[in-house]
C-alpha cells in the first residue's frame, strides 16, 4: 500500500484525522510536527514564520521516515507548496495526499482554541500566504476539514483502499 500524506494548514485537523486513518489502515502514524528542529519550534512560538531554508531539513526528515517504511505510512505534514510536495514524492513513490481544505477564519478559530501547541493562531495566516493548493497534482483527494473527523478518516481510507485494489 501507498503511503499518505494529510496536509493543509494548520487547525485543519491533520493530527486527528491522519491518526484514525493509520489506525484503519493498520499503518504506522508518522506525526510530521515531531521532526521539527527546536529552533524551527521557537521561531513559530515567537511568531516567526518559517521560510523555505527553514523547511528542508525538516522536509529531508519526513522524506527519510517515509522511505524506511516501504510497506506505507501515514505522514501528517502541512506540505503547503508544491515543491515540498515533490520532495516527498521523490522519497516515497505512490504517495497520495489527502488535502484537508479550510477557510483563514476557521483555521484562525480552530489554532486560537489550542493550548498545548507550539505553533501561534498569529501564524495562520502566513500558512494561507504560503498555500499552493494542490488541485491539478496527481493522487491527491481533497476533504472538506470542517467535516467531522471520523467521517474524513472513513473518506480517505475508501479513497485509499479503492486505489490499492486498482
Amino acid at each position: 500500500m501507498a503511503s499518505l500524506v494529510v496536509m493543509g494548514v494548520s487547525g485543519c485537523g491533520k493530527s486527528r484525522v491522519g491518526a484514525l486513518a493509520a489506525e484503519r489502515l493498520g499503518l504506522p502514524l508518522i506525526e510530521g510536527d515531531e521532526f521539527h528542529s527546536e529552533a524551527n519550534r521557537t521561531l513559530m512560538r515567537d511568531g516567526v514564520p518559517l521560510t523555505d531554508a527553514h523547511r528542508a531539513d525538516w522536509l529531508d526528515a519526513l522524506g527519510a521516515e517515509l522511505a524506511l517504511r516501504p510497506g506505507g505510512a501515514v505522514l501528517t505534514c502541512s506540505a503547503l507548496k508544491a515543491s515540498y510536495r515533490d520532495r516527498l514524492r521523490a522519497a516515497a513513490p505512490g504517495l497520495r495526499f489527502a488535502w484537508l481544505d479550510l477557510d483563514a477564519a476557521a483555521a484562525q478559530a480552530r489554532v486560537a482554541q489550542r493550548s498545548a501547541h507550539f505553533f501561534p493562531a498569529g501564524l495562520v495566516a502566513t500558512q494561507f500566504e504560503a498555500l499552493e493548493p494542490p488541485l491539478k497534482e496527481p493522487g491527491v483527494l481533497r476533504v472538506d476539514a470542517l467535516l467531522p473527523p471520523e467521517a474524513i478518516a472513513q473518506r480517505v481510507v475508501r479513497w485509499i483502499t479503492d486505489a490499492a485494489l486498482t
